[in-house]
């Protein structure tokens, strides 16, 4: 029984839904980012930056913080959804880099500056929205002609998934970038997807386009 500390955020959902996708059980601990829970001395113990997720795996004692660490760790506990070697390996990691330096951290600035902050800051809410159009514009071309991001579904999938769910506070429109849309309605189909997502307590239902 892994214990999982999340919340409803696109970084702790990657975690909940991969775990769903592995069919491993889990363990939930809600960490309520709003009231600074992130904060606690519990909390601190097993995640030192004060960021979900985190999870300890008791069959190992490994406690792992990074949402990035955390998935290649649990693929490669059950060999699933990584490839063990090769180029095939090396493009999922390609792509869950991506994810982890660019996307998710450009849409997290847009999420602050756009949809929390709008007025204050003209020239970050330009920058940041720009680059978020530019990267869902390499998204776009990167599954042209493919299902998925490196072919076969994989973590790297699970990674940008929950990023793009959010695409509405992003203010951006999936049908400009016909074959995210297309690969986002198909995982957002998965019922391992639709139960990752409403971890660690149902929010909303999953945005569709």
């Amino acid at each position: 029984m892994i214990d999982l500390w999340t919340w409803s955020t696109p970084n702790g959902r990657k975690v909940s839904i991969l775990l769903e996708e592995l069919g491993l059980p889990y363990r939930t601990h809600a960490v309520d980012i709003t009231q600074g829970e992130q904060f606690s001395p519990d909390f601190l113990a097993v995640s030192p930056n004060n960021k979900i997720p985190a999870i300890h795996d008791p069959d190992t004692g490994i406690s792992l913080m990074e949402s990035g660490a955390i998935m290649i760790y649990l693929a490669e506990k059950t060999g699933q959804l990584l490839p063990s070697a090769g180029e095939a390996r090396h493009r999922v990691m390609e792509w869950l880099m991506w994810q982890m330096g660019g996307f998710g951290p450009i849409l997290g600035q847009v999420h602050h500056f756009v949809t929390f902050n709008a007025g204050q800051a003209p020239y970050a809410e330009t920058r940041f929205h720009q680059e978020a159009q530019r990267l869902y514009g390499v998204l776009d071309q990167r599954l042209e002609g493919r299902d998925f991001v490196a072919d076969e579904y994989s973590i790297a999938d699970i990674a940008i998934w929950p990023w793009a769910s959010r695409f509405e506070w992003q203010r951006i429109d999936l049908g400009d970038y016909p074959n995210v849309r297309r690969w986002y309605v198909e995982i957002a189909r998965r019922p391992a997807v639709a139960r990752g997502y409403h971890c660690p307590k149902w929010v909303n239902e999953i945005p569709l386009p």
